[in-house]
């Protein structure tokens, strides 16, 4: 039997009580066609201004063939003025001057070249939630089940189901137990079939790891 309300095809997977598409909570990998971002299914961004273009909302430094990537895992949850800053938005730090030259003449490039290489990606696991107005810096690397606090600035690497917050961003707690991070990340429910999470839902909303392991596929 079909699972209706978990379609990963749909580009606006929510409805309101009358019928209507929210049109402002997309699924990110059905509106974004960019070969710089690798978004999971099920993973969304919500505006109360929606953008033509998600890609640049949300990741506007990161153009075509730049030299790194953004990866977001499955079931995020993206608000309102979420930004992230991709390595590209750096200014070569390396000489006397930070004034990017280059991007007015393309000829001086070359002066730069060895600070242009080998841009760290960002990457973000599954099932995290991003706060309104947090801001994401290049080559952060946020771990699964991270909660990220309204107006968090995130730089370096936040660990698996820890909640953190303010700027630069601290952690303020861990969600669960090592032990029982470590059964989560082991069970990886983000990966099940659709049918499966169906069943799960419950565990999933009580934080009900035994039951949650009980019906793993």
């Amino acid at each position: 039997m079909p699972v209706s309300f978990l379609d990963a095809s749909s580009a606006y997977p929510m409805h309101f009580p009358d019928g209507r598409e929210n049109r402002g909570l997309v699924h990110l990998n059905r509106v974004i066609d960019h070969p710089n971002l690798e978004i999971g299914d099920f993973t969304y961004a919500s505006s109360f201004d929606p953008p033509t273009d998600w890609a640049a909302r949300l990741a506007p430094y990161t153009y075509p063939g730049a030299p790194e990537r953004l990866r977001i895992g499955k079931f995020g949850q993206i608000a309102d003025g979420v930004r992230i800053i991709t390595a590209s938005a750096n200014h070569p730090m390396g000489g006397i001057s930070t004034y990017p030259f280059a991007i007015f003449d393309q000829t001086r490039l070359m002066d730069y070249v060895r600070q242009l290489g080998n841009l760290p990606d960002t990457i973000i696991g599954h099932d995290v939630w991003l706060g309104d107005g947090a801001v994401i810096l290049p080559g952060a690397r946020i771990g699964n089940g991270v909660i990220v606090g309204a107006g968090a600035v995130v730089a370096g690497e936040v660990p698996d189901y820890a909640v953190v917050a303010g700027n630069r961003a601290r952690i303020i707690r861990m969600r669960f137990a090592p032990d029982q991070i470590e059964r989560l990340n082991a069970l990886q429910w983000w990966h099940w079939p659709v049918a499966a999470i169906d069943r799960a839902t419950s565990a999933l909303a009580k934080g009900d790891i035994d039951a949650l392991s009980r019906l793993a596929p």
